[in-house]
């Protein structure tokens, strides 16, 4: 059995904090030992929750399943995962008030506990990957430390970039209340 105090050390992974609203990177260095990385964040308005159509943050195991936008400017618009073409500014925001806005990059998140986070429960679906959680840019007017987002979890545009280029498909991600 594979010794997973090793593994750890070798792995960098993200704790998402609601309480705290932060986002903490441990990061491997070349000594051994690790450095960590922390950020003020943003979760969900309406509280901690798995249930589709919740609008919550789910908590538990994740892993980031999929790396969306690295060729893309900064500030650059998604929808549905792909990038408008839009840039986004004050004006653009002013355009469009009620757009939940997805900037910059996108770690697409899959839940690792079935029932949980995964798949379906008695309430039905609970499933992360489904609910389309994702860490993503937003924009810088966005207030962070406080829960606004409509589950997502919502960082600074260039401290998200900077995560992207830490971190791989794969990369462990723990979301915790507290």
């Amino acid at each position: 059995m594979p010794n997973l105090k090793i593994f750890e050390k070798l792995t960098p992974r993200i704790v998402v904090n609601i309480a705290k609203q932060t986002l903490t990177l441990t990061l491997p260095n070349k000594q051994g030992n690790s450095d960590t990385h922390e950020f003020i964040i943003s979760t969900a308005k309406n509280g901690i929750g798995s249930q589709e159509g919740s609008g919550c943050t789910p908590l538990g195991k994740h892993f980031i399943t999929e790396k969306i936008g690295e060729n893309t400017p900064i500030n650059s618009v998604f929808v549905g995962r792909v990038p408008t073409g839009e840039i986004y500014d004050e004006q653009l925001g002013k355009e469009h008030p009620n757009r939940d806005w997805i900037l910059s990059r996108i770690l697409w998140l899959s839940g690792c506990e079935e029932g949980r986070n995964k798949g379906e429960n008695d309430q039905g679906c609970c499933d992360t990957y489904q609910r389309y959680i994702y860490i993503h840019g937003a924009p810088d007017t966005e207030p962070m430390g406080t829960p606004l987002s409509h589950g997502c979890v919502r960082m600074r545009n260039e401290e998200l970039l900077w995560l992207f280029d830490q971190v791989e498909e794969g990369t462990p991600v723990e979301i915790v209340a507290g």
